[in-house]
């Protein structure tokens, strides 16, 4: 495949200095010099976007997650740090899905795979076994994003 000297500088730009090539390629847009845009890597950066996105999504999920189990089955060590980092998630959740819609059927979707890492969370800090905890997510998505809501 022949690249331009153009497509071969962008290439070059993006292999040194990421921050930049972003910058000069919202320029070019920005310009309506399409032809310039360095789209293969564009589209590289606009995926791994998403998937990041995701991921910090599905992350927040089951950091909540675990503290709703800890809170849960370890009544007498609930602290004001639980619940603060319950209600920290929460906020932060609701702001991804403020910003990107789009990602709450994803939420829907991972919110057993978020269960399954919080399991492993909530086992390593309480020193509960594993297997003490529901196999299945014991709390409906409405109640996790639920600022009132804690388990009993």
């Amino acid at each position: 495949m022949f690249l331009s000297r153009d497509s071969k500088m962008q290439n070059s730009l993006y292999e040194q200095d990421l921050y930049q090539w972003f910058t000069t390629n919202a320029e070019l847009i920005n310009q309506g010099k399409f032809a310039q845009v360095d789209t293969e890597n564009l589209v590289e950066e606009l995926e791994a976007m998403g998937r990041s996105e995701r991921r910090a999504l599905i992350s927040r999920t089951s950091v909540l997650l675990a503290h709703l189990l800890k809170w849960q089955f370890q009544p007498e060590m609930r602290s004001n740090s639980w619940k603060y980092t319950i209600a920290e998630q929460r906020r932060r959740m609701l702001r991804l899905l403020d910003d990107s819609p789009s990602l709450r059927p994803k939420l829907i979707e991972k919110l057993p795979d978020a269960y399954d890492d919080a399991i492993l969370t909530a086992a390593k800090e309480t020193q509960l076994d594993k297997t003490v905890f529901p196999r299945t997510c014991p709390f409906s998505l409405e109640q996790v994003m639920d600022e009132n809501f804690l388990p009993d």
